[in-house]
């Protein structure tokens, strides 16, 4: 069960990694779009940051008879949110990225390739949006799978939010950054993990031991961090949900 917001006037994060929208392995792989898309609905939402989202792939279209039409972006977005996308690998049938869904309207949006090698694509997403209380810069992550790799890219990404978000601004960073310690040590220069003061595992979903996925930020405070629990999350992908209530200072 997902905990009601404390109020209105703060701000809830989610960060999820959907896995394209599909769980298992094949041959007994299951579409579990139609799922997550009731899922975000319930979770009373302000910003969702998704990674590993298919804007298109043919082979899955053809193999899963209720395959949406649209992009998963597009079709995850509930009723009257905003949605940008953007990808980071383009494969033989399609292509997957980051995405954001925005309760409020996005005013620009950019990409930064965070790619290290050649074996995994990976980018950052960053969305400037006009939330009530002001301007919010999020950004929306999914780092590599090898350590150094995470390191080079979290290195890059300081850099990224010097150059592009001024510090009078909020900020708030969201993803899959595939590591536990790692991500704590990204709690410098004025940003501040959600997840300093208590650990929620977020992976894998049917055993979940370790947190993989984190957000932080800059300008907002912490007001509650909570990952459903259940059979039916289980089964929606192989990272639970992350969701965030957070408060502007």
């Amino acid at each position: 069960m997902i905990k009601q917001r404390q109020s209105d006037k703060n701000v809830r994060v989610v960060s999820w990694n959907i896995h394209k929208g599909v769980s298992g392995v094949w041959p007994r792989r299951s579409l579990q779009i139609h799922n997550i898309a009731y899922a975000l609905r319930s979770m009373d939402a302000d910003l969702i940051c998704l990674q590993e989202v298919r804007d298109s792939n043919r082979r899955e279209a053809q193999r899963y008879a209720h395959w949406p039409e649209q992009s998963q972006a597009n079709y995850l977005a509930p009723s009257g949110f905003h949605a940008i996308y953007h990808t980071n690998a383009v494969t033989k049938h399609g292509e997957h990225g980051n995405a954001l869904l925005s309760r409020w309207p996005v005013l620009d949006m950019a990409h930064q390739d965070m790619s290290d090698h050649r074996f995994e694509q990976r980018g950052l997403l960053h969305a400037r949006v006009d939330a009530p209380q002001g301007l919010l810069n999020v950004l929306v992550m999914h780092l590599g799978l090898i350590g150094a790799s995470r390191v080079r890219q979290l290195e890059k990404t300081k850099r990224y939010i010097e150059d592009n978000v001024p510090e009078n601004e909020a900020l708030v960073i969201a993803g899959d950054f595939n590591c536990v310690q790692l991500a704590r040590m990204w709690a410098v220069q004025g940003l501040r993990c959600a997840t300093l003061t208590s650990t929620v595992p977020t992976f894998p979903s049917r055993l979940p031991l370790n947190q993989l996925d984190h957000i932080f930020t800059r300008g907002l405070g912490h007001l509650d961090l909570q990952s459903p629990r259940g059979q039916a999350w289980r089964e929606m992908s192989d990272h639970l949900p992350l969701i965030a209530e957070l408060e502007w200072r």
